[in-house]
């Protein structure tokens, strides 16, 4: 985890030398996300059916103008749901919430690129029925955190689409960004 956040830094630091464009995130601008995860970092690939992760979360820029009068903090919160079966006998589910704080640099015009760090609560359950044994359920919750990557390219001054890859419900997730 450590190794990723330096990575990013070092790369959020070399962009900084680059020619970015003006701020797209900035003090003030709220944006929310609705995705759709690919790759579930909670299921491997011996259960039957998966239901894709669905995410939402929320980032509210804090302070602007970080590097070279360019660059930005949001700080936000996710929500995440995912779930499986094997067979028909075994179910699993996911709910995660947590908290995000993130670094936003332009690279290109509409395109709002950022990397950061997600620490939350993951409550995980499941329900095993079998005609061969009583039904049984259980739950665990513990801590979760991610690193992340990502970026919102903007159609119209409200309207994005946002791409995100880290370890959080998915490794890749896909979607919409509202600025609101």
């Amino acid at each position: 985890m450590k190794k990723l956040l330096a990575l990013s830094l070092v790369i959020v630091l070399f962009v900084g030398q680059l020619a970015g464009q003006d701020d797209i995130f900035k003090k003030g601008d709220k944006v929310l996300n609705l995705g759709l995860g690919l790759g579930s970092t909670y299921y491997g690939s011996y259960y039957t059916s998966r239901m894709p992760a669905l995410t939402a979360s929320v980032e509210i820029g804090v302070a602007d103008k970080l590097i070279d009068g360019k660059g930005s903090i949001g700080v936000g919160g996710i929500v995440g749901y995912s779930s499986a079966k094997y067979s028909d006998y075994y179910k699993t589910s996911n709910f995660i919430f947590g908290a995000r704080g993130s670094f936003h640099y332009p690279l290109l015009a509409k395109l709002d690129t950022y990397t950061g760090l997600m620490i939350g609560y993951n409550v995980y359950s499941y329900k095993y029925y079998d005609s061969s044994t009583a039904p049984y359920s259980g739950s665990a919750s513990g801590l979760a955190s991610s690193w992340f990557l990502g970026a919102r390219y903007y159609f119209s001054e409200k309207i994005s689409g946002m791409a995100e890859l880290g370890y959080g419900t998915a490794v890749i997730t896909i979607g919409v960004g509202i600025k609101f």
